[in-house]
């Protein structure tokens, strides 16, 4: 009798220990989006613009340009115990954008972040479209797109608040992005905003090649 209870015991503790290496299996992990908030280099902080899968099947994300340069570390504003997700693989300065490759093992995608969802890719926004931004500053904000006033095909000039933080934000005419958030003129959240156009973005990395060429959102 004495060995069968000594049998029994040890069974309910082996089970009790697969039971809870089970439990202990699942690693946190950062839910991110277009509208997630970034830390650069544990200094800086920027808005992720949107985030998918590249052609070589890498998980990238598209971000401002001036927030930080090749090589630079990423942690997750919801969650920095869980320490660098991804790394910036190039900046490009002209059109003030950057490729992030994040580890798979610690970001869960996603394809909406606060009020704004990314379905698709458009092309860059016109009077008298209205567009938003999600950032992680100032949230989900809305105005009038002026469109490129400049006739570069480059960047798009609208009347959103905007101020520090919301840099890499993604502008969105209803779910379809067609923007970034660069910069504020004047004065922030007075404007105007001005941003690079998604689709020059991404022919400039496709021109490139390498990491994030082939770029599609989640």
């Amino acid at each position: 009798m004495i060995k069968k209870l000594v049998l029994l015991v040890a069974g309910l503790a082996a089970a009790a220990t697969l039971l809870g290496s089970g439990i202990a299996a699942a690693a946190p992990v950062a839910v991110m989006g277009g509208g997630s908030g970034i830390i650069i280099d544990d200094k800086f902080e920027c808005t992720l613009t949107t985030i998918g899968n590249d052609g070589a099947g890498r998980l990238v994300g598209i971000t401002a340009g001036h927030c930080g340069g090749p090589g630079s570390v990423v942690k997750a504003e919801s969650n920095t115990s869980l320490g660098v997700i991804g790394r910036f693989t190039s900046s490009i300065e002209e059109l003030d954008y950057a490729v992030i490759e994040f580890d798979r093992s610690k970001v869960v995608p996603v394809n909406r972040v606060g009020n704004a969802t990314i379905t698709g890719i458009g092309l860059p926004a016109a009077f008298p479209n209205i567009v938003c931004k999600e950032g992680r500053t100032t949230g989900n904000t809305c105005g009038l797109a002026y469109g490129d006033i400049f006739g570069s095909n480059v960047e798009t000039w609208s009347q959103m608040c905007v101020i520090e933080g919301d840099s890499g934000a993604p502008v969105v005419i209803g779910s379809t992005l067609v923007g970034m958030v660069n910069a504020y003129l004047l004065a922030p959240c007075v404007g105007p905003e001005v941003g690079t156009n998604i689709t020059t973005i991404l022919d400039d990395i496709n021109a490139r090649g390498g990491v994030g060429a082939g770029y599609r959102p989640i």
